[in-house]
């Protein structure tokens, strides 16, 4: 069975995914493996190239995040036009993982998952739920980013409670909840 992890900006999904690996489950992260593949995959890169410009990598053939962070959001024309490289490649490379490993259950931590449909690729959704003012303060503590700069990512997701209603199962992390205990009672 396939299960994908999302939740809001600073809800703890990395929180969750590394207290499900020390259960042993393997947990394939979709943002990591997505820069990987911008850097190892030759017909993404080659395409991100054409697309951003030979600046889109360093000299060493390394992510420029700089530039790529300013495509990215400087319009969603352009976020889009990124997605269309990247995402059929992280969903081809999550399916030979998946398909690899022994366990009956994997999870897929994947920020986006509804909103890159990468929920398409998983037979339930576990959502990890923050209140704001968690969320905040984690992004704030995270990034090193003021507190505007943080509500301004956090508003820029799609509403919480969308996506809580899309999803199969709650897990509540607002720091002072037992995570392991809620995960237990999940009943896939």
């Amino acid at each position: 069975m396939k299960i994908g992890v999302t939740g809001g900006i600073g809800s703890g999904k990395s929180h969750v995914c590394s207290i499900l690996r020390k259960q042993g489950y393997p947990v394939y992260n979709c943002d990591d493996r997505a820069k990987q593949l911008m850097v190892e995959n030759p017909s993404v890169k080659s395409a991100l190239t054409e697309l951003i410009g030979s600046n889109a990598y360093t000299e060493e053939g390394e992510l420029n995040k700089e530039v790529i962070a300013a495509f990215l959001y400087a319009n969603e024309e352009n976020r889009a036009k990124v997605n269309a490289i990247v995402h059929p490649c992280v969903k081809n490379d999550f399916r030979n993982w998946a398909a690899v490993q022994a366990s009956d259950f994997v999870f897929m931590e994947c920020a986006l998952l509804f909103e890159s449909g990468f929920n398409d690729e998983v037979d339930k959704v576990l959502y990890i739920y923050a209140r704001e003012d968690v969320r905040i303060a984690r992004v704030i503590r995270r990034d090193k980013i003021t507190r505007e700069e943080a509500y301004k990512r956090l508003k820029a997701q799609m509403p919480e409670v969308v996506k809580m209603k899309l999803a199969d199962f709650c897990i509540i992390n607002n720091g002072n909840n037992n995570i392991v205990k809620q995960l237990q009672e999940v009943q896939i």
